[in-house]
């Protein structure tokens, strides 16, 4: 008998793609269990929304939900078949006696049934980080949120937990990473506003060298312009020399570093030292938040890339997602570090061990508030 597939509308018969391998994968696990009831004792790790169809998945519940017939018994009546056609048929229709006497027919063996659950899991769990990579990749470019880089990070934690949980249910047993060609990273942001923020921070900087040695949290490979990078190379190099930093000094660091192209006007750089607006913290922020996007984006398309190759194992999705996610996890510790409140230092008053002596009021000077931003 051939292999009970659904049958769409003669119209549609060229624009439904076929049904993918664990289609039929399914099929023979639901198969082996309508034969054999008995076998649901080798299943295990897999729930109804393991399932790719709604009416595997009903088949799948009603199978669980009924007592496990006798075997001689089952063997001579369709009693227990019945009764799971109807539990099944409450929660979808379509669903004949004809197709699951063709699910049990199409089952090559029966004792495979773990075997096939196992399968059945996997594509499960592929699908499970397939919607989370997509989730964070959409959440790093959905510009409406109120806090876009602590939703993403968010997401990214929801995203790793899934991996956690995929590597404890595959252990390891090949080391290989995935074969699959990592996609190319994508703009996620406004250049033209990138660049102008970029601008006011290397102008501001200049103008605060000061606050240059508190924003180690942002570095050359946060910036979109290479040769604003090339600059905030120059910056923090004086001031890790505590040298002398101005407009001019900068000029001829960034000479002495070979960031001055061929044909650049020293005017231009001049003037754009010479215009800060604000404070270097606040559009360092800005830049680091949109490098922390850029950065989920670009790991949740890399992460989709590997679960749409169906050649790559459940395994090799934990190494590939690992390694993806590494580069957030390094860039996510220095937003932590740039937003993270100034601790606050309380000193426990000493034990008075004397009455002291009368004498002028003392005044204590009131800590340093950071700049808002």
């Amino acid at each position: 008998m051939t292999t009970p597939t659904p049958h769409p509308d003669e119209d549609a018969l060229y624009t439904l793609p076929p049904p993918q391998p664990v289609f039929y994968i399914e099929q023979a696990l639901l198969g082996a269990l309508l034969l054999q009831p008995q076998r649901l004792s080798d299943v295990t790790g897999i729930s109804p929304d393991a399932f790719s169809s709604a009416a595997h998945a009903a088949l799948f519940t009603a199978i669980r939900s009924m007592p496990t017939p006798d075997p001689a018994q089952h063997a001579k009546s369709t009693q227990w078949l019945d009764s799971v056609l109807t539990a099944a048929g409450e929660h979808t229709r379509g669903l004949t006696a004809s197709y699951l006497h063709g699910l049990i027919q199409v089952c090559p063996w029966p004792r495979h049934a773990s075997a096939y659950a196992r399968m059945i899991e996997a594509e499960h769990a592929r699908r499970l980080l397939r919607a989370a990579a997509q989730r964070l990749a959409h959440t790093a470019r959905d510009t409406s949120l109120p806090h876009p880089a602590s939703t993403a990070l968010a997401e990214a934690h929801a995203l790793t937990a899934i991996v956690d949980d995929i590597a404890a249910k595959f252990p390891p047993h090949s080391p290989s990473p995935p074969r699959t060609p990592t996609p190319p990273p994508t703009t996620a942001h406004n250049d033209e506003e990138a660049i102008d923020e970029e601008r006011l921070l290397l102008a501001t900087a200049t103008a605060h060298p000061d606050d240059i040695e508190h924003m180690r949290w942002l570095t050359p490979d946060d910036f979109t312009h290479p040769a604003h990078a090339g600059i905030w190379h120059c910056l923090t190099a004086l001031a890790r020399r505590h040298a002398p930093i101005d407009p001019v000094t900068v000029l001829w660091e960034a000479q002495q570093r070979g960031h001055l192209t061929p044909g650049t006007d020293p005017t231009d750089l001049l003037d754009l030292l010479g215009a800060p607006v604000g404070s270097p913290e606040h559009w360092g922020e800005r830049m680091l938040q949109r490098s922390l996007l850029a950065t989920a984006h670009h790991t949740g398309h890399r992460i989709e890339a590997f679960t749409d190759d169906p050649a790559t194992t459940p395994y090799q999705l934990v190494v590939g997602s690992r390694r993806a996610l590494a580069n957030l996890s390094a860039i996510r510790s220095r937003w932590h570090h740039a937003t993270a409140p100034e601790p606050t230092t309380r000193h426990a008053p000493a034990r008075a061990t004397a009455t002291p002596r009368a004498g002028p009021p003392r005044i204590t000077a009131q800590p340093a508030t950071r700049v808002s931003r």
